[in-house]
């Protein structure tokens, strides 16, 4: 069936035309259903010249609607298809959201196979493009932007692991998943790797699906998914920020390839400030900078128990609450876990958006215990019933 356009305006009375969805848009206010030739026409055929991104679920087009809106078009890609009841239930959660630091679902098709969902357009693309891109920014990261995204972030994923019912995981915080508006406020985006976890569950064991060196070990080893695997990657992401750097370079000596091994070095040795983006020519907080890199180590800390909540660390990040009060114990690290087959380029740096390479992967897991999210996630020592296959994709933007 074609999917036409409409507005449906009514909780009581569902779009004629599209009875067998009845129940999925019954309580859905606004979502617009766009054809697929409304969206061909839109990116003129999806041509490479509008697109704009690569998430692990599909490719992202700019496009210009009727009337002249711009939007951001995200085609599902062929594995990540769902039935259209399964797709629209899912779509009538996302929808609902509404969060300063969340782009916004302005509405999807699912028109035969066609599986596509319509954001809206934010104007200065993303981090991994702008801050830690090889490519001309224009844009002046100094360190009060940078704390103002830090906390936007913070607070966008508080929003989903606290206050959403039932809470969402995203499971692929990342740079390149971080949209910046025209006043440089933070928009989390990619919500298609989002999982739901019902209130009465820690943890859910399920396909892994994430960007390496952002994703938690007891996640990536184990697929036990928690919203302490996604303060592990806001962890560091974070690091990232400020340091200006992305997490992993193969081209810098062997010590300093990985920013998550080498903030902790440098915490042990009290040496932080050595980490600080140096294109900000000393314009910063000193002592700020080493704190909020003291929290992505705490939120990266390899025990799940003691990475703190969402919550707690925009309160961490404000000043609200002493970073120095806690303890910080050494990060989980995937390079510890030596059965894991990485293929990767040797000569690449592996930060998306620098004209490098981002890797991705499938797995197949296991269940893991339902105190998953109270557990310890250090063990060089366990055995991994999973089987893991790396795969890299370039990940393009504009």
């Amino acid at each position: 069936m074609g999917c036409f356009s409409f507005f449906f305006n009514s909780r009581s009375d569902p779009p004629k035309g599209f009875p067998e969805f009845s129940n999925e848009l019954s309580e859905v206010q606004n979502l617009k259903l766009y054809s697929y030739k409304e969206l061909r026409i839109a990116t003129d055929d999806f041509s490479p010249a509008n697109k704009i991104g690569e998430g692990g679920f599909g490719p992202v087009y700019w496009g210009r609607l009727k009337h002249g809106k711009y939007a951001a078009i995200k085609v599902l890609s062929a594995e990540s298809k769902q039935g259209a009841r399964e797709f629209l239930t899912e779509i009538k959660v996302i929808y609902d959201i509404e969060h300063e630091n969340l782009a916004k679902l302005r509405g999807c098709c699912v028109e035969g196979d066609h599986r596509i969902l319509v954001y809206d357009y934010i104007e200065n693309n993303s981090l991994a493009q702008t801050l830690l891109g090889s490519g001309h920014s224009n844009i002046q990261f100094s360190w009060r932007t940078r704390t103002k995204i830090c906390i936007g972030i913070a607070r966008g994923l508080a929003y989903l692991h606290e206050e959403v019912r039932p809470h969402i995981v995203h499971r692929d915080i990342k740079a390149s998943n971080i949209l910046l508006s025209k006043d440089l406020t933070p928009k989390i985006s990619d919500f298609g790797l989002a999982k739901l976890i019902p209130a009465n569950m820690t943890h859910v064991s399920t396909r892994v699906a994430g960007t390496i060196g952002y994703l938690a070990p007891e996640y990536a080893i184990r697929g036990q998914l928690t919203r302490k695997a996604d303060v592990y990657s806001f962890g560091v992401l974070l690091i990232e920020i400020v340091s200006g750097r992305c997490n992993t370079n193969s081209l810098l000596p062997l010590e300093e390839q990985f920013i998550l091994e080498r903030t902790w070095d440098l915490y042990e040795r009290n040496e932080l400030v050595e980490l600080i983006d140096t294109a900000m020519h000393g314009e910063f907080d000193v002592e700020e900078a080493c704190k909020y890199l003291k929290i992505g180590l705490l939120c990266t800390q390899d025990i799940t128990k003691l990475r703190p909540m969402m919550s707690t660390i925009v309160k961490m990040l404000s000043g609200q609450i002493n970073v120095n009060d806690y303890k910080i114990t050494k990060p989980g690290l995937i390079s510890d876990f030596m059965d894991l087959k990485i293929r990767s380029n040797p000569n690449k740096p592996a930060c998306a958006n620098q004209d490098q390479k981002k890797n991705t992967y499938n797995t197949t897991t296991s269940s893991g215990s339902d105190n998953a999210e109270h557990s310890s996630a250090s063990s060089s020592n366990t055995t991994s019933p999973s089987t893991m296959t790396y795969t890299n994709a370039w990940d393009h933007t504009r």
